[in-house]
């Protein structure tokens, strides 16, 4: 297998469900950004994917995350189909500055909590970095099951953690996806803003 090859073996990874995983997560952003309620099919049947995967590799922590993102992915598809303009697209919402300061002080005492935990217990390489990545991963989904805008710069957040602790890891092609999964919580966040400021109502 040339170098090409081998990178977006390691990015993709090799297996026929981890490839279909990638593909319907790829799919699940795009729709996302469209503002389609038609995410959450794919997003589904991502997350429920990468349950498999991740139990199969015995990344158990990872499991537990898959099994929120699916509960987060069905409460979202319920939410979003109660709050929808007139072409069927999503309406898109704010975060106000009083939850947003909530959320924040929250996900730091939680990152503290969890990140101790791992220092102490566990052999984690970068207990803090990768709890953080975990933390505000699951703060970022419940933003996006509400529609609010400011999901997306959460995402972005999150994906510059991820790029910079898998590079730091030598994990160069799982950098390289994130990398595309920053640029496409970009492209999310001009979108969604756009559309806001259109001038639709948050219900």
């Amino acid at each position: 297998m040339n170098d090409w090859g081998t990178f977006l073996t390691g990015m993709v990874g090799s297996r026929p469900i981890e490839i279909t995983a990638v593909m319907f997560g790829l799919m699940n952003i795009t729709l996302l950004i469209r503002r389609s309620i038609w995410n959450y099919p794919f997003g589904i049947v991502m997350v429920c994917l990468y349950m498999v995967i991740f139990y199969q590799t015995k990344l158990y922590s990872d499991v537990i995350l898959q099994v929120f993102f699916l509960f987060a992915q069905i409460y979202g598809w319920y939410y979003w189909s109660q709050r929808r303009d007139d072409d069927g697209l999503v309406i898109v919402g704010r975060l106000g500055a009083g939850m947003a300061v909530v959320l924040a002080l929250g996900g730091a005492a939680l990152l503290a909590v969890i990140g101790t935990l791992m220092s102490k217990h566990t052999d984690a390489a970068a207990p803090y970095w990768d709890a953080s990545i975990l933390v505000f991963s699951v703060i970022a989904q419940i933003l996006l099951a509400r529609r609010l805008l400011e999901n997306w710069l959460v995402w972005i957040f999150v994906d510059i953690l991820a790029i910079g602790l898998y590079w730091s890891k030598g994990l160069y092609p799982t950098a390289a996806l994130y990398t595309v999964f920053l640029i496409l919580a970009t492209f999310g966040y001009i979108a969604w803003r756009r559309s806001w400021k259109q001038g639709v109502p948050a219900a």
